[in-house]
């Protein structure tokens, strides 16, 4: 903020406490905060804000028998599902969760799969965490190769006709470690060719904004969005 701006806000407020106590009210306390005059009521875009909303609209549409999610937004994505059905969380991180009974955490490195989780839910989400695995940033196993072997495990997870959302950056493919990993937009089609049938796919694109129903095959992107794949496990 520039000094002149920190100026007109400070005869702003002066102007207001007035006010304030022209009309009767009383102050206890002066919290000036002026950083708050020009700013919108809030944030409807970007890649967070859409695909957690996005899949959550879509998890609560088929109503799932289990769902599991595995590393996405706690405040987000994770807080919309539980806000209309039980969820598990899973996370390589801890996680302390009180007064909430409907979510159940397990902490766990989903680069190894225990043997209880063998297709274990009907529905299952990984909404921009698979781009984490295996470059240290959480604390996780360094392997060049985590990404595919969460991924891997990730479907191992899932019942034969269950519904796998799984979205992560997409745009030019690369590792900027220790951050994430960029993928191109059919990139991930060559790991689900095997096991999976690709459902739906939307993105959001440089600007923040959604795209639904998307041809990954026709999207440019000059720096990198989100890609959202909605998926089927084969029988």
């Amino acid at each position: 903020m520039s000094p002149l701006r920190k100026l007109q806000y400070w005869f702003k407020f002066q102007r207001d406490k007035a006010s304030f106590l022209a009309q009767g009210g009383t102050v206890e306390k002066i919290h000036a905060i002026f950083d708050e005059y020009d700013k919108p009521a809030g944030s409807a875009t970007g890649h967070y804000f859409h695909q957690d909303l996005h899949v959550a609209r879509m998890v609560y549409r088929a109503a799932p028998k289990r769902h599991i999610d595995v590393g996405s937004s706690v405040e987000g994505f994770v807080a919309h599902v539980a806000s209309f059905r039980d969820i598990e969380v899973f996370d390589i991180r801890p996680l302390q969760v009180q007064g909430h009974p409907q979510i159940r955490f397990v902490q766990g490195n989903l680069m190894e799969l225990d043997a209880s989780l063998m297709e274990c839910c009907d529905s299952l989400s990984c909404l921009h965490a698979l781009e984490h695995f295996g470059l240290g940033r959480y604390g996780d196993p360094i392997d060049p190769q985590g990404h595919l072997k969460g991924f891997a495990n990730l479907g191992r997870m899932l019942q034969p006709g269950g519904t796998f959302y799984l979205a992560f950056p997409i745009g030019t493919s690369g590792v900027h470690f220790n951050a994430h990993r960029v993928f191109t937009p059919t990139e991930p089609l060559q790991w689900m060719a095997k096991d999976f049938e690709l459902m739906r796919f939307d993105h959001v694109d440089d600007q923040g904004d959604l795209h639904l129903c998307a041809d990954p095959a026709q999207i440019i992107l000059p720096s990198y969005g989100c890609g959202i794949y909605t998926m089927r496990k084969k029988s």
